[in-house]
């Protein structure tokens, strides 16, 4: 599978007379960019959409060291469905995947992985301006991921029906629905040529879904 987008180490400049930084005063392409910075960080482990430490780190301006740490002073906030540690394997296949993250590579510690909920507690126990601003966005990236599988999920089960209730037409009728079905359903699955999708499914996850 295709890695995550690497973003551009330099920010572009901001209009004149525009915030360049996301918050109440920026405007709304500042927040629909921080949302979708957000978005592509998000990646799929163990069934679970969550953010490496290293890029909620990013996001929240802070070191990886400093979030762990803060993670771990903290361990009674941060139960298993908030943050859970990368195995070796895990690790790998971050690494193998996601070209930003290769320096992982070189680090003997394995990365924690933090949910949702586990990236809103992050942003509270650090309680920086920053933090608490971006947790907002990455909150917003979260739904925006789920709103997207609803639909696509919705879609497919109302084609379901759809394929149901043509079942008695005739036959005629029939094959010709079948040709928009399965002409729907293409476009459903294939990837769009010129976009990369956010995050990876790891071979396990590949498994529970199959």
């Amino acid at each position: 599978m295709p890695p995550i987008r690497r973003l551009n180490r330099k920010a572009a400049p901001a209009p004149k007379g525009t915030s360049s930084s996301p918050g109440p005063a920026g405007r709304p392409a500042a927040a629909l960019l921080s949302v979708a910075r957000a978005a592509r960080r998000i990646l799929h482990l163990r069934g679970q959409k969550v953010l490496v430490d290293a890029d909620l780190a990013a996001l929240y301006g802070v070191s990886t060291k400093r979030l762990n740490q803060q993670t771990r002073r903290n361990a009674e906030r941060f139960p298993p469905d908030f943050v859970f540690e990368l195995t070796p394997q895990e690790k790998a296949g971050v690494v193998a995947n996601c070209n930003h993250l290769a320096k992982l590579r070189f680090s003997a510690a394995l990365p924690l992985a933090f949910t949702e909920h586990g990236a809103l507690m992050a942003a509270s126990v650090l309680n920086t301006p920053r933090a608490v601003e971006m947790s907002r966005y990455v909150v917003r990236a979260f739904v925006r991921l789920r709103e997207v599988l609803a639909t696509h999920k919705a879609l497919a089960r109302k084609l379901e029906e759809l394929e149901r209730a043509v079942a008695t037409l005739d036959a005629q009728t029939d094959a010709r629905f079948r040709e928009a079905f399965d002409a729907i359903r293409a476009l459903m699955t294939q990837p769009e040529p010129k976009r990369r999708p956010i995050g990876f499914v790891t071979p396990e996850d590949r498994k529970r879904r199959g």
